[in-house]
């Protein structure tokens, strides 16, 4: 039996909507958006700050050498020897990041639960904290005609527009994932199962991976 299941979706995919319903059939807690205030209250960030960076900035190293700043909080001296610095402030990505991987880790070892997003899988397949045996990652993709509509009826995204605002918003994630986890974001490799949602629809998909945990 699998307790701690972590989501990873394509948006417009319907993971949201399947892991609520993973949670309900199992009687896990689930979390999604609601990892932003509790790491807001671990973190002392407040939690706006945390929903508009969480995957704005996606490259750590990549803020720092825009800024011009050392991550390392190491310079050069004149004849190449390094010194140290004032430490750099760490980026906001950076930051974010850490809270949410406290915040997920938190979570995990409270009890039974479903998790949505936020490199999830990788913050708890890597940590030695987790009983690995408990824990189960899926990642939602979906047929782009099911994103599409997904995206007009449940985000009011224009249906000109929705199939450019999926890709892009797929890219942010994934750009975000591969840079934080060093993995690749829906490489089968990654996860314990990969499920089209539009084959079976929601409900059908939520309830194969509840027979899925429980065989396990």
């Amino acid at each position: 039996m699998k307790n701690i299941i972590t989501i990873s979706r394509e948006f417009g995919s319907g993971g949201r909507v399947i892991g609520q319903i993973v949670a309900r059939e199992l009687n896990y807690d689930f979390y999604d958006k609601e990892i932003i205030d509790l790491s807001a209250k671990e973190s002392g960030l407040s939690a706006d700050f945390i929903a508009k960076n969480e995957q704005n900035i996606s490259s750590g190293w990549l803020y720092n050498l825009l800024l011009g700043t050392s991550y390392a909080g190491v310079q050069m001296g004149a004849h190449g020897h390094a010194h140290s610095a004032q430490p750099a402030a760490l980026p906001l990505a950076d930051q974010v990041f850490n809270a949410q991987r406290k915040t997920i880790l938190s979570l995990a070892k409270k009890g039974s639960c479903v998790i949505v997003g936020r490199c999830a899988d990788y913050v708890l397949s890597t940590s030695d904290q987790i009983n690995q045996d408990a824990l189960l990652d899926v990642f939602i993709y979906a047929d782009m005609d099911d994103k599409v509509k997904r995206a007009v009826e449940c985000y009011d995204v224009p249906e000109k527009d929705a199939k450019k605002v999926i890709q892009q918003l797929n890219k942010r994630r994934a750009n975000h994932y591969n840079t934080f986890t060093e993995q690749i974001w829906g490489n089968r490799e990654n996860y314990d199962l990969l499920v089209n949602s539009s084959v079976l629809g929601l409900e059908e998909t939520a309830r194969l991976i509840v027979q899925f945990a429980q065989k396990a």
